[in-house]
């Protein structure tokens, strides 16, 4: 099994992990988001109520973009999908991108009004969509 391989099914385990981890705390509480801590999952939760829109477009950028990407490859890898859809795969990756600039902005904001921290859990799922990139980039057509 190749490195490339092993790499993009560790994928598969460390996205939803990384869904879970705590993105940022705050030395204050997040009214927003009902504590101290915020997730993305923790994130979705709060938002669906009151913004289903845009729950909807965090959830399609943050679980299924990634996630389905991360399966395509495996499955190219794997010799079950073919290789012309490689093109596609990297357009669906490009969406889960755009999950980063919104965290960032998100803690941009609230850096505005009090103090925040990154967690781990950014730094996981910016790991976690920059070596999804890597993976699909260096993924030749046979």
């Amino acid at each position: 099994m190749t490195l490339l391989r092993l790499v993009n099914l560790a994928l598969l385990v460390l996205f939803p992990v990384a869904w879970f981890a705590p993105l940022m705390t705050s030395h204050t509480v997040l009214w927003f988001f009902g504590g101290t801590s915020i997730s993305v999952v923790s994130g979705l939760q709060s938002i669906w109520a009151d913004h289903t829109v845009l729950a909807m477009t965090v959830t399609f950028l943050a679980f299924f973009a990634p996630y389905l990407k991360t399966i395509g490859l495996a499955l190219v890898h794997a010799g079950l999908l073919s290789d012309r859809m490689l093109p596609a795969l990297g357009w669906l990756g490009k969406f889960a991108t755009a999950e980063i600039f919104m965290v960032a902005l998100y803690i941009v904001i609230w850096n505005a009004s009090g103090k925040v921290d990154t967690g781990w859990g950014l730094y996981l799922l910016t790991t976690c969509v920059l070596t999804s990139l890597w993976v699909s980039g260096a993924t030749k057509a046979r």
